[in-house]
């Protein structure tokens, strides 16, 4: 790679081992991907946050390069990029347990205070410690075309595909080093010529609510990481920022989509579309609804529904709000969403609603990255295909797929 004067400096240690660590990764990633240079980029968002996935020797050397920082103040008293922190807008991806309130909802003692240490090890980094997997819903927002660096597969999805920036799909040390020096290998899709379409799906029926999640899924297995375009039969007006968000979920989970394409509906559909039109797929209903069917493990009741995965929306949460406005729920149920949607829904009833149900808010965890597998659950209920997916090889639990109101179980 090329490096500038300036990143010669800091892949020397001139700015300290933070930054010389972090510039190691980015520089071998740059390496391994054939990237010619460095490019800057606006945000962050990091993975590898919860205990359950990154262990013990995770929190160490998050601890160990914590220790290496050092904040350097420029001359008007602001910190100095080159400070061994991150200075950017940088987001961390969901935590193993709802900070603030694990003992309510019976998290593992020891657990919660291993993931508390992870979370501080990512503050003195400069990394925010509001966990979620939707930080374009809580001020992460980058700009159509911005670069940035992200490595939550849902949020790569849907930072590509519905907002238009541009990232790879990051592994949680990458987007790490990327944050603390602002920049990141030029490669894959940081270049116009690799967002290109590869896959045409032409759907042949109408969607609605967990059809989006089963359409993801069914594709994803297809397409890999390759870049599906989508024609649908739904009107650009009736997909919703939600339906995209768990299209792109299931996509990522099932295969390892980073970016896809909607006609008439995200951004860059119209530069992107798939000139051979031989290289095409068609989903019948037939299509859905066998993929909807395959997503559950079980049947009959669920112990712990489980909504939000990717977080919930605020709109999200007002329609569970809705939905167990003045009734009783039989199951457990938790809303997994981030702790700045909670303290909205708070503020505007509908925290309330749900709690007088029956059902929690939980913050900054979900289904998939949390230890329910040692809370005494043995059936979940989630609408998220990639929590369909995921459930069962990373909790050893049996999910059922299905749509909010069929997931409920009211007195």
């Amino acid at each position: 790679m090329f490096l500038t004067n300036e990143e010669e400096k800091m892949a020397n240690g001139e700015y300290g081992e933070t930054i010389r660590k972090s510039m190691d990764i980015l520089i071998a990633l740059g390496d391994i991907y054939g990237a010619e240079k460095f490019v800057d980029i606006k945000s962050a968002q990091v993975s590898g946050v919860s205990y359950k996935t990154i262990g013990q020797a995770g929190l160490e050397y998050l601890e160990d390069l914590a220790s290496t920082s050092e904040i350097i103040y420029n001359e008007n008293g602001t910190i100095s990029d080159k400070s061994g922190i991150a200075t950017i807008s940088a987001t961390l991806n969901p935590a193993g347990t709802d900070l603030d309130n694990w003992e309510d909802f019976g998290f593992p003692a020891d657990f919660a205070r291993k993931q508390v240490d992870i979370c501080n090890a990512y503050g003195a980094l400069g990394i925010s410690t509001t966990c979620t997997c939707t930080p374009y819903l809580i001020g992460n927002v980058p700009r159509f075309g911005d670069h940035v660096s992200w490595s939550e597969s849902s949020a790569v999805a849907y930072v590509n595909s519905v907002i238009g920036a541009r990232t790879n799909r990051e592994g949680g040390p990458g987007a790490l080093a990327a944050a603390i020096v602002g920049k990141t290998p030029l490669y894959g899709f940081h270049l116009e010529e690799n967002r290109k379409a590869n896959l045409l799906v032409e759907v042949e029926s109408e969607l609605e609510r967990a059809d989006f999640g089963a359409l993801g899924y069914a594709v994803g297995q297809i397409v890999k990481d390759g870049i599906p375009y989508f024609k649908m039969q739904n009107k650009p007006y009736e997909v919703s920022n939600g339906n995209l968000k768990a299209l792109g979920a299931a996509l990522a989970s099932s295969g390892a989509v980073a970016l896809y394409h909607v006609e008439d509906v995200t951004p860059e559909f119209a530069n992107a579309a798939i000139d051979d039109v031989e290289n095409k797929i068609t989903i019948t209903k037939d299509d859905i609804v066998s993929t909807r069917e395959k997503l559950s493990t079980a049947d009959g009741y669920a112990d712990l529904v489980c909504l939000g995965c990717p977080h919930a929306s605020l709109e999200e949460v007002k329609e569970v709000a809705e939905i167990v406005k003045g009734k009783k729920i039989k199951n457990e149920l938790w809303v997994c969403t981030s702790i700045n949607i909670k303290e909205a829904a708070k503020r505007l009833g509908y925290l309330e609603t749900i709690e007088k149900a029956g059902g929690k808010i939980c913050c900054d965890t979900c289904m998939v990255v949390a230890p329910i597998e040692q809370m005494g659950y043995e059936v979940i209920g989630v609408n998220s295909a990639k929590a369909a997916n995921y459930v069962p090889s990373m909790c050893g639990l049996r999910v059922i797929y299905n749509d909010i109101e069929d997931l409920l179980d009211f007195e």
